[in-house]
């Protein structure tokens, strides 16, 4: 069997590393990697595949930025060769990234091509995010739609979909297991001028943020006011955030920045922090993977399993929102859903050798 995996972004590479690491100790599974080049810098890509020890890539389409349409667009124009070249069983998509919808609509168009979704069934009800329509897309062109949480699959059942579902658990939570020793025993210095408990973590990178000037404004007063009255907070630049800060040459007067973070710096300094603040889906799970209260800082979440028992709150971008959710982050818990069994990459190889 021939399995052909699309990423573009860093969190498909932490999905991917755990695909990778199920099919070689399977065997007798020929895997495809291509990257579309999406995330191009070396703290957002090159390091992980270090880190995870994910294999090179057989392709990387060098797509890089740009507007939606053109970046889906390039990447279904090169895309497509790759596809009629190798002829794979199966082209597995990660989560909602262009990367993803592109896989889909190119694969979608080579009837002898079968279509997995992992991270499947994953639904905000924000049809203004383009996350949104990608998950969509993505699903409703499947073969197969691998599932994290049973919510995932109750949401699929409603669209009429159900017959094609599996519930496999989070790949995510199987990356956090595979890494956690290694993270634990990381020395950085970035580790080295933060002490745990004593501190706030944030990431700010999500289009909806970084492209409205009155909700990040909102977004970096309210991290501000945080790092004045409840802790220092350290925000890793994502570079679209970093551009955007530029461009209205905003500097901080509490708050510390640096730049990206590799994925087990990220999940050091995650397990250490007093406090995570962030609108990044993948941060609120590793948040709750590290039992870390977290404020969201959107209007709404894919992971509706996180929100109990406060230990994940919705604030929106809502400076005085952000702020007292902050302050209330020593009364969160217990930390009690399970995001499967920490082997959801063995469960995904599964379910598409039976499919």
């Amino acid at each position: 069997m021939r399995i052909l995996s699309i990423v573009g972004a860093r969190p498909q590479l932490v999905k991917a590393a755990v695909v990778c690491r199920a099919i070689a100790n399977r065997g007798a599974v020929e895997h495809i990697l291509v990257h579309t080049g999406q995330h191009y810098d070396a703290r957002l890509s090159d390091i992980f595949f270090q880190e995870l020890h994910i294999p090179e890539p057989a392709y990387n389409l060098g797509v890089g930025s740009g507007s939606h349409g053109v970046h889906t667009g390039e990447t279904i124009k090169r895309l497509e060769p790759v596809l009629l070249t190798e002829r794979p069983d199966w082209v597995l998509l990660y989560g909602d990234t262009n990367a993803t919808l592109a896989g889909a609509v190119a694969a979608a168009k080579i009837p002898a091509i079968r279509i997995a979704h992992l991270e499947a069934g994953l639904r905000s009800f924000n049809r203004s995010m383009p996350e949104e329509a990608n998950r969509i897309v993505a699903d409703h062109l499947s073969h197969l739609l691998l599932c994290p949480t049973t919510t995932a699959m109750d949401n699929l059942r409603r669209e009429g979909l159900a017959s094609r579902t599996v519930l496999t658990g989070d790949v995510m939570y199987d990356c956090v297991l595979m890494t956690r020793d290694i993270a634990e025993r990381l020395s950085s210095p970035v580790l080295e001028c933060w002490r745990p408990g004593q501190f706030a973590l944030a990431t700010v990178h999500r289009q909806e943020n970084t492209d409205n000037p009155v909700r990040l404004r909102a977004i970096l007063n309210a991290l501000e006011r945080v790092a004045n009255t409840i802790c220092p907070v350290l925000l890793p630049l994502h570079p679209r955030t970093h551009k955007r800060l530029d461009e209205d040459g905003w500097k901080p007067s509490a708050l510390k920045l640096c730049p990206p973070l590799s994925y087990c710096e990220m999940l050091a300094m995650e397990t250490r922090a007093r406090l995570i603040l962030t609108d990044s889906g993948g941060v609120q799970k590793e948040a709750y993977f590290a039992q870390v209260p977290c404020v969201t800082m959107r209007d709404e979440t894919e992971w509706v399993e996180t929100l109990e028992n406060g230990c994940n709150v919705l604030a929106g971008a809502d400076e005085d929102r952000i702020v007292e959710a902050a302050r209330r982050h020593p009364e969160v818990g217990p930390w009690t859903m399970s995001y499967g069994d920490g082997h959801a990459g063995e469960a995904v190889l599964r379910a598409i050798e039976s499919a």
